[in-house]
């Protein structure tokens, strides 16, 4: 008995030191939510900028990073439609030099102003009266096809700055409506198969020039559905299982140049019914970019309780803030909303973390982020967690995809990383870089949260402290 009474009082003191391996201390933390407007890429209003290259080499005004810096520091805008004329080239194959200079040119003040770049070419705009008259202006495919192999090089060496690209090109404005090749100039509405077989050429050689993580807007959802062969309709439109896999169809989205402006959007919706198509690209949109502008005062569909309904349901990413400003202007107020919940909008709710460890020991991270906006990111981004201190910093890469984020959801993540191998207090910081240009805090994602934010680093704080010895 004597020696059984002693076996029991030596498990007895086993158990406290079994229990404090198996559960490490750790601290949990929530977080209050900030109202702010947030200069984050890739998301929010954005400026309509636009340039000409004319027979005489005249015509083009370079873009002008003062102005580009102030879009970001006065109004919060990180992004320009950036429209790219080549009048000049409709009528020949060869694209100057000198062109192509300029174009690069303007890529690099893009990224000295800390902003991204939608990119759209075209060749025409429309001339007096309307409609507007023929010829009217733009290439035949055969010449398109070899201005878009000439220009690869200079959206590949870009491709960090250009958030997407249009398919433009094609009619006026590069809009696919109003051309002389693509379908019958006398009548727009008139497109044989052999122009929708050229119409997804120039898709398809404009997914061919970008990197495979890139992605092309064409005008409307029907563009899309006949050139790729997929219906109208939820049952149309990507799933979850497609997305981002590189095929044609997880890269092509839509841009809606007529929002809001009449009940099919001046021939956007060509569905019967027309929420037909609305589905479509409701679905769609949970994995490609939706954005475009306002271009008429459609009360009440074009008034604010409408149109946010709308905007939150088709998952819209950006608008034009300078056009149509009489739609705009009715919004009041409320275009702050806009501000806030166009795109994504990331934030903290809670986390919970390891407190204390030895070094390179395991440190268990649990973060709930919430997304306020009325869509998820488009283009990649990473997701580290920094170790920081006075004297060191570690970043690990965890596994994370926050392009499934998706609008009005709470997302749970938990990681499991090796604590630095210094021993010392460290806060734990959390990043999600543009994985090509990671090196520039203005293109990491600022959580929407109050006290957070690092700029001069791009980090938000989690406000949680890691002991390491």
């Amino acid at each position: 008995m004597r020696r059984l009474a002693a076996a029991v009082c030596a498990i007895g003191l086993l158990l406290p030191a079994q229990q404090a391996i198996a559960a490490p201390p750790t601290t949990t933390r929530t977080y209050t939510t900030s109202d702010e407007v947030i200069a984050n890429p890739e998301r929010g209003f954005y400026h309509h900028t636009e340039t000409h290259y004319k027979a005489d080499n005249t015509g083009y005004v370079p873009l002008d990073l003062t102005t580009l810096r102030n879009f970001r520091t006065e109004e919060h805008i990180t992004q320009i439609l950036r429209v790219f004329y080549l009048e000049k080239f409709a009528s020949q194959d060869v694209i100057d030099k000198q062109y192509l200079d300029l174009v690069r040119a303007d890529f690099r003040t893009a990224r000295a102003a800390g902003i991204k770049v939608i990119v759209r070419f075209a060749y025409a705009l429309p001339g007096d009266g309307w409609p507007p008259p023929t010829p009217y202006g733009d290439a035949p495919v055969a010449r398109v096809l070899k201005h878009i192999q000439q220009l690869t090089p200079v959206l590949r060496q870009n491709a960090d700055v250009i958030e997407l690209v249009q398919s433009g090109f094609v009619g006026l404005w590069g809009e696919g409506y109003y051309t002389d090749y693509f379908s019958n100039p006398q009548d727009p509405s008139q497109v044989s198969d052999q122009n929708w077989a050229d119409r997804k050429a120039v898709v398809t050689a404009l997914l061919t020039a970008l990197p495979k993580d890139r992605m092309v807007q064409v005008r409307t959802p029907y563009m899309k559905q006949r050139m790729f062969g997929v219906p109208t309709g939820k049952e149309g439109a990507l799933s979850e299982d497609q997305a981002y896999d590189g095929s044609a169809l997880a890269r092509v989205g839509h841009h809606n140049d007529c929002f809001l402006a009449s009940p099919d959007d001046f021939g956007t919706y060509l569905s019967d019914p027309i929420e037909l198509d609305k589905d479509f690209v409701a679905q769609d949109t949970n994995y490609v970019p939706e954005g475009g502008e306002t271009c008429a005062v459609n009360s009440p569909r074009s008034d604010w309780e409408s149109a946010s309904a709308e905007m939150a349901r088709l998952h819209f990413s950006f608008l034009n803030t300078d056009y149509n400003q009489d739609v705009l202007d009715t919004w009041g107020d409320n275009l702050e909303v806009a501000k806030q919940k166009l795109g994504y909008r990331f934030a903290l709710t809670q986390s919970t973390v390891t407190s204390k460890t030895r070094p390179r020991g395991q440190v268990q991270v649990g973060v709930k982020i919430r997304n306020d906006g009325w869509a998820a990111p488009y283009n990649p981004h990473q997701v580290q967690l920094i170790f920081q201190n006075d004297k060191h910093t570690f970043k690990v890469t965890v596994p994370a995809e926050p392009r499934l984020w998706g609008a009005g959801t709470t997302t749970n993540l938990d990681w499991k990383v090796a604590a630095p191998p210094v021993p010392g207090k460290y806060r734990l910081l959390i990043n999600l870089p543009d994985p090509l240009l990671s090196s520039r805090p203005e293109y990491s994602i600022r959580l929407a949260n109050n006290g957070t934010w690092q700029p001069g680093t791009g980090y938000n704080d989690l406000g949680q402290t890691v002991s390491v010895g």
